[in-house]
């Protein structure tokens, strides 16, 4: 890809194409979705983040506009996010609202950075198990922060702090408010209802309407929106700078980072989910300026950061979106509630979005994820631990530093262990040798890569991009093996998951009707059923063998119908 397409936001790309009504219909259908999914979101994070449900909607409106408009990915869906929650309340007790202002400007000064100098691939270098500790621990702060609106505790002031924020919640649980805590459940018990029932249902928004209609209808005593923000204001703000100084840019410029960092991370992760459900790729440095221009925006508009949302995207695609069009059109149809019915908002009761945010954190935390790693080497298990202890005892950025520090340093203390020195002077033939007449028996539309160097998770992506660059996409049903050997460090076995995801993502790219479907896929993508297990065999004391079984279609005419690859080399 040369340079000006790599800068080229999607929507110029798409339009260039062809664009028609029906693909503006579809559009058009798949924003309106999400817009009826975002809007109890975006007001349940704004309050969330220590500030008002009109601010979480700005920033919908404003930052989801110009990240559809101006981002690297077809289909991506931009706003506030539960990552940011931490941060923004923290930087709204510390430095005010104004502080936060410049943090976001400046955050997305930096993310323009960023994608400018092309650090977008930079993404896949950081560790799983610091993404997956300081999402946990983003998670559980999440959770713990609404459990007074959830109870109606009556309650002057919550600490920020966790644990003397649960000292508070414990010393005021009789004062326990019953029809809120009913109510709570109520809409939690819709949510997760509809979850089961009705996938396709917006829950979130039928809970705070039916939930609302509850608290109206029987004129309980509930803690609502009207009454915690008596003065909400309708329309969008005029845009305007806050007051610099060197002093508060000094103050809030690790704030700014962490914000930076947090938008990157998820735009990015976003972005390749979209990419395998769609089957496109996504330009990751256009989509970093995208998000900066994005971020200083809505804080131009008295917004909170924001960065694009993988639920909401993920909506956005299933609900038929093509273009980034249809996040335009979310944007549109969330700045016609904000001008005509922010009135409504006042009979929304906090316990309702308390339950929103409960789902959230839960969907935040990846508990499978976590519980995966949590059987992984004891190094990798300390990473995750202690990343996500810090996130939820100290401060998330000392966290993000700590673990991706101490990951770097465990990272070059393991690669060291794989250097052996041998005083005989003897070569590995197997290693060194060539054979120019492996692909002499290969049945048509099979396909052998040499794979040399360590494979680790930082290159796991790089299968996938080879078999891009190929050209002709293998005719079999399947390029599958059913046995897989590698010799590698164990140190590398972190590639497994990210080379399991990723080929997954690929899967279903070609075949998302249903997982027979996927079985049966005619892609050329290896099958995303990766499983690792140890064999008994070892190349040496720092080396293992791992066998990759992958499931084999019935189709694949093989000679011996196993794929081997050892040290690095393919046979078939």
């Amino acid at each position: 890809m040369n340079a000006k397409a790599a800068f080229t936001p999607k929507l110029i790309t798409a339009l260039r194409e062809g664009y028609d009504a029906r693909t503006f219909r579809a559009d058009a259908i798949a924003g309106l979705t999400v817009a009826i999914v975002a809007l109890p979101l975006a007001m349940a994070l704004g309050i969330a983040s220590g500030a008002s449900p009109d601010k979480g909607l700005v920033t919908a409106v404003v930052a989801g506009f110009l990240i559809s408009a101006l981002g690297g990915s077809r289909v991506q869906i931009g706003g506030p996010t539960g990552a940011f929650v931490v941060v923004i309340f923290n930087v709204i007790a510390r430095h005010g609202y104004d502080g936060l202002l410049i943090a976001t400007l400046l955050a997305g000064l930096i993310l323009i950075a960023a994608g400018v100098f092309r650090l977008g691939q930079m993404i896949k270098f950081i560790p799983h198990p610091v993404v997956t500790g300081f999402t946990a621990g983003i998670a559980v702060i999440i959770a713990s922060s609404q459990v007074k609106d959830f109870l109606g505790l009556s309650m002057a002031e919550v600490p920020a702090e966790f644990l003397p924020k649960w000292q508070a919640y414990l010393a005021a649980m009789s004062s326990t408010s019953w029809p809120t805590l009913g109510i709570g459940i109520f809409a939690l018990t819709i949510i997760i209802a509809l979850r089961k029932l009705a996938p396709k249902l917006p829950g979130f928004l039928i809970a705070v309407v039916v939930s609302s209609v509850a608290v109206a209808v029987l004129k309980l005593p509930v803690d609502t929106i009207g009454s915690r923000f008596p003065d909400i204001p309708a329309g969008l703000p005029m845009p305007s700078f806050p007051e610099i100084s060197l002093a508060k840019v000094n103050a809030v410029l690790p704030s700014a980072f962490t914000i930076a960092f947090l938008a990157g991370i998820e735009a990015l992760l976003s972005a390749v989910v979209a990419d395998g459900m769609i089957g496109t790729r996504h330009r990751s440095n256009q989509e970093l300026i995208g998000q900066g221009v994005a971020n200083i925006g809505s804080a131009l508009f008295g917004g909170l950061p924001a960065t694009g949302a993988i639920a909401r995207t993920a909506t956005n695609i299933r609900s038929g979106a093509k273009t980034p069009v249809a996040g335009i059109m979310h944007a549109i149809f969330l700045l016609l509630f904000i001008l005509f019915a922010t009135r409504l908002m006042a009979f929304v009761p906090m316990a309702a979005l308390a339950a929103i945010l409960f789902m959230v954190a839960w969907g935040m935390s990846e508990y499978e994820r976590f519980i995966a790693l949590l059987r992984m080497p004891n190094s990798d298990r300390a990473v995750l631990l202690l990343t996500f202890g810090l996130t939820v005892l100290v401060d998330l950025t000392v966290a993000i530093g700590v673990g991706v520090t101490l990951a770097s340093l465990l990272f070059m203390a393991r690669m060291s262990e794989t250097v052996e020195v041998d005083s005989s002077g003897r070569q590995d033939t197997d290693l060194d040798s060539e054979d120019i007449h492996q692909r002499d028996a290969l049945p048509q539309g099979v396909e052998v890569f040499r794979i040399t160097g360590p494979f680790f998770f930082g290159v796991a992506g790089e299968l996938l991009d080879t078999l891009r660059r190929v050209g002709q996409s293998p005719k079999s049903s399947f390029c599958a093996c059913g046995s897989f050997h590698c010799s590698m460090p164990a140190v590398f076995r972190r590639s497994r998951s990210s080379l399991s995801r990723r080929m997954s993502l690929a899967q279903q790219s070609c075949c998302p009707a249903s997982r027979r479907n996927r079985a049966r896929c005619s892609s050329g993508f290896i099958s995303g059923a990766v499983r690792a297990r140890s064999s008994t065999q070892q190349t040496s004391p720092v080396h293992r063998r791992w066998r990759l079984a992958c499931s084999r279609p019935p189709k694949l005419n093989c000679t011996d119908r196993h794929a081997l690859v050892r040290f690095g080399r393919a046979y078939c």
